[in-house]
């Protein structure tokens, strides 16, 4: 007796340790998403350049400051571009002189015509004095010749200065309008040594301290929206493919512990970062927090799938990616949707259908 109940208890230890790695399918909601880092970021963030280079000789703004657009934020000094404008307005002014006033070389060529016209008026008269004379049998051969010439040559004379005379005021009319771009030129880069906000937003930060050099290469502050913030994420270039506008995006940031934002996919970068192979995306938020600063990290998860009840196997009980073990053996199965733990089962087993874990 003894014996028979020493077997009874031995079988049904093995029964139960042969069974602990056993289980059934399960129908249960599934959500399949993916990871994401996030970094929060103002909306419209732009950093502020200096298109001249120069000396920082204030700061309109401090870090934190709300600005309006075409509020003043820094000013920058260098007296080349101002001496510059000098020099574009004196050239101005000469030109404008040269063309409206009693320019020298209008002055010359004017009086050059003035004594041709003359002289043509003169070589007129006796060569058709003498044409008359001659229509009359009247004088010799050669002076008929001598006035004609002189006379044509005096119309020539008045033609050639006419035309010098055109030909310098058109080149000092063209030289008055480049005058005039060039000083407006040199205006407009002056003016850009006082540069404003392009937006309405906030001051993030000031890189530049009153008496440094400032070079159109490098940034001198960061403006963005006050009150409006954009959720950045980073996604692997292998999940990018599953990612599409007004996908919900499910947020965890670090400095709000416990708590999940929600989030939809606004907008997807088409270039991928080559340094660490992400794709930016950008989401906005539905119900933001209410205080949110730039640089606030945290973890997302895009869904881009969900079913309310579905068959599912822990992801820990599959075989080859394909396959689970079953008192028929292995068998092949087609799968669906998927996260972290379950794995949803198109074929090829039933909820009644008993899977083990494969021995290691």
């Amino acid at each position: 007796m003894k014996t028979l109940t020493y077997v009874s208890v031995l079988l049904t230890l093995l029964s139960c340790s042969g069974n602990k790695d056993r289980v059934l399918p399960i129908e249960r909601a599934l959500t399949e998403s993916v990871y994401s880092s996030v970094t929060i970021q103002p909306d419209s963030l732009y950093q502020v350049y200096s298109s001249v280079s120069g000396i920082l000789e204030y700061n309109f703004v401090e870090e934190g400051d709300l600005v309006s657009k075409e509020e003043q934020l820094v000013q920058v000094i260098n007296s080349t571009p101002k001496l510059n404008t000098q020099n574009a307005k004196l050239a101005l002014d000469l030109a404008q002189e040269n063309y409206n006033g009693r320019a020298t070389v209008l002055s010359s060529i004017e009086n050059e015509i003035e004594a041709s016209k003359l002289k043509y008026k003169n070589d007129s008269i006796n060569f058709f004095r003498q044409k008359n004379l001659w229509n009359q049998s009247i004088g010799s051969k050669v002076q008929y010749d001598t006035k004609k010439l002189n006379y044509e040559l005096s119309s020539n004379q008045l033609s050639l200065l006419k035309n010098k005379l055109n030909r310098a005021k058109n080149e000092l009319r063209t030289a008055v309008r480049q005058a005039q771009n060039n000083y407006q030129s040199a205006s407009i880069t002056t003016k850009d040594f006082t540069i404003n906000s392009k937006i309405n937003g906030k001051v993030y930060a000031l890189y530049k301290e009153p008496g440094e050099i400032v070079t159109s290469m490098e940034p001198l502050a960061s403006v963005g929206s006050a009150n409006r913030f954009m959720v950045e994420l980073l996604v692997d270039e292998v999940d990018i493919v599953q990612i599409g506008n007004e996908q919900e995006v499910l947020i965890h940031l670090d400095a709000y512990e416990g708590v999940i934002f929600k989030a939809k996919v606004s907008k997807i970068y088409p270039k991928k970062d080559e340094r660490n192979q992400t794709f930016k995306v950008e989401a906005a938020f539905i119900d933001p927090p209410k205080i949110l600063y730039p640089g606030l990290s945290g973890e997302a998860n895009i869904i881009i799938a969900k079913k309310d009840s579905v068959l599912t196997i822990p992801k820990a009980y599959l075989v080859d990616n394909n396959k689970v073990k079953t008192d028929e053996g292995l068998v092949t199965i087609k799968t669906g949707l998927q996260n972290m733990d379950y794995i949803e089962i198109l074929s090829g087993i039933n909820k009644e259908t008993y899977i083990y874990k494969q021995d290691k």
